[in-house]
Formats: structure tokens, sequence, C-alpha cells
């Protein structure tokens, strides 16, 4: 596959679509927040792929990694005002009626309170952290993999995915206290279970 792409065979561009265009456009979905701005960054990583293609590793696994990679830089682009409107929601005192493409794309959570909750949680979280977060706990990337994605190294991953758990970990009182759920590690793995919920799973839909 790798060679064909470098090739600019357009047929093995076109499987690579089929097999990846979902998973690019749900961790694009996971960073925007906006369904619109995760389709542009579909279009656009797919573009960038193919005007890029010569640049993949003639041997390695998976081109799952690359076009994350590419999808993280694009999500980032088309969406610089996620911060903001996180802060909004942050400060509404109820939380906004979920969107319908909430509904459709993730899992039709129908917890508002919650929803608002996680979305305030990952606004406070540095950019880099929030991808790493993304890339590891929801789109299932190891932390080499996700190391190849946005060419750094493991270490960095490492400590980047720890800074972003201790971080979650910290506002988790909010979730226990919202669903009755226990504190302690337990409470901390369900409460980290529940943002990545708050992401859409490949495999869902």
């Amino acid at each position: 596959m790798r060679a064909r792409i470098r090739a600019g065979d357009r047929a093995a561009f076109a499987d690579l679509y089929d097999e990846h265009a979902r998973a690019v456009y749900n961790h694009a979905l996971r960073l925007t927040g906006n369904w619109s701005e995760a389709e542009e960054a579909m279009s656009e990583t797919f573009l960038a792929a193919w005007r890029t293609r010569e640049t993949v590793e003639p041997e390695g696994g998976s081109l799952k990694p690359w076009l994350l990679g590419i999808a993280t830089h694009k999500a980032h682009n088309a969406n610089r005002g996620l911060r903001r409107r996180l802060a909004f929601l942050a400060r509404s005192p109820e939380p906004r009626p979920v969107e319908d493409f909430a509904d459709e794309t993730a899992g039709r959570i129908d917890d508002a309170r919650r929803l608002a909750v996680v979305h305030e949680a990952l606004g406070r979280l540095r950019r880099q952290d929030r991808e790493v977060f993304a890339l590891c706990v929801s789109a299932g990337l190891d932390y080499q993999q996700a190391a190849e994605a946005l060419g750094i190294p493991v270490g960095t991953v490492r400590s980047r995915l720890s800074r972003a758990r201790a971080r979650l970990a910290r506002i988790s009182g909010q979730l226990d206290r919202a669903k009755a759920e226990p504190r302690g590690p337990r409470g901390e793995k369900e409460s980290e279970a529940a943002f990545a919920a708050m992401f859409l799973q490949e495999e869902t839909g």
C-alpha cells in the first residue's frame, strides 16, 4: 500500500480513503466539536495526503497515524475559536441543548449536563495535550503511532498524555457528584471513560 500511494496509484488512494475516512472524520470532530469543520478538515486531510504522498515512508505499517497527524493539524487550523466556544458553554448557567450532530455521532449522549462538564474540562487542557489524549484514548493509537502522527518523540507523547489525565482527574469530582460515582482510583478510571465516551468511537454508528 505504501509503495502504491507513493507512486500515485489512484485506486490505492481510493482504498486508503475508504478504509480511513471515518477515523479521520471522527478524530477531526473530537478536536473541533463541529461537524462542518470536521468535514472540511477531513477533505483537507486527504487533499494534503495526496499532495504529499511522496513523503510517506516506504516501510511501515498502517497509514492511519500519518493521516491522523495531518488531520490534527487541519482541525487546529479549522477551529481556532474552539476555546472561546468552550468557555462560553462553561459560563452558561444551564447546558445548551445537545446539537443534532452529537446525537448522531457521539453515541447519542443524552446527559447534557455531563457533556457540558466534559467540554469545560477539555477546554482547560493545553492543545498539545488534548491532541495526544484524542489520539491515544479515543482513536486508539499506541504511543509509537501517536508519536508518528504528531512528529514528536514517544517520551513526549507519554508525558503529554500523563499531564492530560492528571488534569482531567482533578475535575473528576464534578462528574462524581453529578452521577454519584465513587472517588478514588476507580472513580478516576470511570471519569476518564466518561471523557473518552464523549468522543466518537470509530466502531459506533
